[in-house]
């Protein structure tokens, strides 16, 4: 149950704000949970000393989100190259003898892009046409993906996706899992679009499939590397909030450009 009543409230209030909530509203939730995130992920990486740091690059990994909704004529990539350019002046001014530099500018650098970068691209979906309904799509793709992986990979799983950084995630599971993320997505858009290519969006559920393991993964590298569990504790029984949202965060990007392409 400590999983499964806040996995259910969290799932509710998530589909809620993308059926019927604004592209305004989604921004005004998407920046809290980017900040808890970033804060998550400061903490994850080892390399600040206090909360008060944690919250400084929090802030960052907003600036490509910020860009996006004050300046939007920089985008995305400017606000993330300013947040590159400010963590590269809190680098130099931290140095000192001893202090790991180098550490230090590449694990917050690979955090600006995984958390600020990657998660701007969930808002840049919502100001697409129909773009909450393609944000409904996604979240299903992963979500069915993940759950599909999971219950495949208990029932046929034998042979192993990648021992070394997640022992029980098996290649019998992914096939699972990509397989019922296609289905999902299927499934949502017949309910939500009144037309749709169809070779594109199960073109497009394979490869949000595999990126999203890849995501899965690559959160799972940080974890070994960092010795840590989970990313946080805010939702309970699921992690933090980096826990909910590793494949997500991955598959945006792909699936916003290839929405512009096709």
């Amino acid at each position: 149950m400590n999983r499964v009543i806040p996995g259910l409230i969290l799932a509710t209030c998530w589909l809620v704000l993308l059926w019927k909530g604004s592209a305004l509203l989604f921004a005004l939730v998407l920046l809290p949970a980017l900040a808890i995130g970033g804060y998550e992920y400061a903490q994850m990486a080892k390399m600040t000393e206090s909360s008060l740091q944690a919250v400084s690059f929090s802030i960052l990994s907003l600036l490509p989100l910020l860009a996006l909704l004050f300046l939007p004529s920089i985008g995305v990539s400017g606000g993330l190259s300013c947040a590159f350019l400010l963590l590269a002046f809190w680098t130099l001014a931290r140095y000192e003898e001893g202090f790991d530099i180098y550490a230090f500018f590449s694990r917050l650098g690979l955090g600006l892009v995984y958390v600020g970068f990657l998660g701007a691209h969930l808002y840049l979906i919502r100001t697409l046409p129909e773009g909450n309904y393609w944000l409904l799509v996604l979240t299903g793709i992963t979500a069915g993906s993940d759950s599909g992986a999971y219950y495949s990979g208990r029932i046929f799983g034998k042979h192993k996706l990648s021992p070394l950084i997640s022992p029980n995630k098996t290649i019998e599971g992914a096939v699972g899992g990509i397989i019922c993320g296609m289905v999902t997505a299927v499934g949502l858009a017949l309910l939500f679009f009144d037309t749709i290519p169809w070779g594109f969006l199960l073109f497009a559920a394979i490869l949000l499939g595999i990126v999203g393991i890849c995501g899965d993964l690559t959160e799972s590298v940080i974890k070994r590397a960092t010795k840590t569990k989970d990313s946080g504790t805010i939702l309970g029984g699921h992690g933090g909030i980096l826990d909910r949202a590793d494949s997500i965060l991955f598959a945006a990007p792909v699936l916003y450009y290839l929405l512009l392409l096709f």
